[in-house]
């Protein structure tokens, strides 16, 4: 069976980690030139070293957002959706 392709739509060098209640959210510049940000949600609470630990390790990432590509007709499902708005 073939692997599912993926997309890359940005490659982010992060540069700021903003802890939040549920977890943390990281801004940084992509190869583009534009300015992301990523919501990165947990199900479990942090103590507040577990919490300084993780914004650390995060402050030091580098991200790479992927899709996957639509089959068959992916993209005129897109924009059926869209003009419906």
């Amino acid at each position: 069976m073939d692997r599912p392709q993926y997309q890359t739509l940005a490659d982010i060098e992060v540069e700021v980690v903003r802890p939040e209640q549920r977890g943390f959210t990281l801004t940084g510049q992509g190869r583009d030139g534009a300015q992301y940000e990523v919501g990165l949600r947990l199900d479990m609470p942090l103590d507040s070293k577990t919490r300084a630990v993780l914004g650390e390790l995060l402050s030091q990432a580098e991200l790479s957002v992927s899709r996957r590509v639509p089959v068959g007709g992916g993209q005129t499902r897109l924009r059926e959706r869209a003009h419906k708005r």
